[in-house]
């Protein structure tokens, strides 16, 4: 069989599929332009009968492998997305040859978008803003195409409180409820917009702690393993410009999830397997919390609180602004964005990893830029993120370049 004809058969079983009713509304994810591809957890009982379960391992790998090697970029890499929707035994094997951005380079499942990137080259993505609606489209890619083909990451949505700016992040760009099993986290910001707080929806390690719990799913639609919860990743703080000087806004960025030790030579960072699934801890309570009220209060703002590390998790990473020259000739501060930022914006920064000597990094990674923002036309922006970040990690960082910031310019 040609892979030519593999592929045809593979995109017509795929639509079958996506026509069958799912709990939840998962069918919905195949046929929406809005939405991140998202592969369902439990393989369709038709699938499972058919014939192409029953392919033999050996055949079976050398299929997935040639589509995950044939398959590189977007739109015609969902074709390793249909594979792993087929049934179990091909969900199995695609999740075992595929491989994570920081090893390949790519993005395939939406675990991807969780997952710190490739240590060599960034993953080059671009922002689309809506001003009418308050929503910010993340896209893969270099800069926007002409078509609708271009691959969506993530979206968020603004939302003005009284307090407080919260900006919603989904698969999802037309879903931002926070009851959604679209929903992967949050970046809050404080009155001044002066300081920010991410927050994921699944712990990127074992030693962070919950920030609140929202009422996310029905206790019927997902198996219980986690309660649903907000937990605290990173903070990002601008400096006051009291004096009014010229310059970019100073940044710091403490990045709770991933310990400094990640930049070190053999260092890792924490990288997530699956998008875990949760319980709604107040439908399901658990048994010590029989007869007592719930932990947090879901309809008011979610309090601060600190990250709590385990005795081995290390120090945090800290990210700052990689320092600007003053070009006499234009009159303005310039950093080298490679062709990838063309307007001038308060907004455009590099972050750099802020070590101390005691660090032991290199001077070649003290320099190496992490995240790279920049505008490039009208409500358009750029986006290059690598190791040891992820695409959910950088777009909420790049989401508080967006909030207004008075005192901070």
């Amino acid at each position: 069989m040609s892979l030519k004809i593999m592929m045809r058969e593979l995109k017509e079983m795929k639509d079958g599929i996506g026509n069958i009713s799912k709990r939840g509304g998962e069918s919905k994810l195949w046929r929406s332009r809005t939405r991140s591809h998202v592969v369902p957890d439990q393989p369709q009982e038709c699938a499972e009968q058919s014939p192409w379960s029953n392919l033999p391992p050996e055949l079976l790998l050398d299929i997935i492998h040639r589509v995950e090697e044939s398959e590189t970029a977007w739109p015609a890499r969902a074709a390793v997305v249909f594979c792993a929707a087929v049934c179990r035994s091909w969900r199995e094997i695609t999740k075992e040859i595929v491989k994570t951005p920081e090893q390949c380079g790519r993005l395939t499942f939406p675990i991807s978008l969780k997952q710190p990137g490739p240590r060599e080259s960034p993953i080059q993505c671009y922002i689309r803003r809506d001003r009418a609606t308050s929503t910010y489209l993340l896209f893969y890619g270099l800069v926007p195409s002409e078509g609708e083909g271009d691959k969506l990451l993530l979206a968020a949505r603004k939302v003005r409180r009284a307090t407080c700016t919260d900006f919603v992040i989904s698969l999802a760009a037309d879903d931002f409820a926070r009851a959604s099993y679209t929903y992967v986290g949050k970046l809050r910001s404080n009155f001044l917009g002066t300081k920010f707080t991410v927050y994921d929806s699944q712990p990127p390690c074992d030693s962070m702690i919950p920030l609140t719990t929202h009422r996310r799913f029905h206790s019927k639609q997902v198996s219980p393993r986690l309660p649903a919860c907000n937990y605290s990743i990173g903070s990002i703080t601008y400096e006051l410009n009291v004096l009014r000087t010229r310059g970019p806004r100073r940044m710091h960025c403490v990045l709770h999830s991933i310990p400094v030790s990640a930049i070190q030579e053999g260092g890792t960072a924490p990288t997530p397997l699956a998008l875990l699934q949760f319980f709604d801890e107040q439908l399901s309570p658990l048994p010590s919390s029989k007869g007592k009220q719930p932990l947090m209060d879901t309809s008011s703002p979610s309090p601060a609180v600190t990250p709590l590390f385990s005795p081995g998790s290390g120090e945090p990473l800290t990210l700052k602004n990689k320092a600007p020259r003053w070009h006499e000739q234009l009159q303005c501060w310039c950093l080298n964005f490679k062709g990838r930022v063309t307007v001038a914006s308060v907004k455009n920064f590099q972050l750099v990893a802020a070590v101390e000597p005691e660090h032991n990094v290199s001077p070649e990674d003290q320099e190496k830029v992490i995240l790279q923002f920049g505008k490039i036309g009208m409500d358009i922006f750029t986006m290059d993120y690598q190791y040891p970040l992820s695409a959910f990690q950088a777009f909420a960082i790049c989401l508080s370049s967006f909030d207004t910031k008075p005192a901070c310019e």
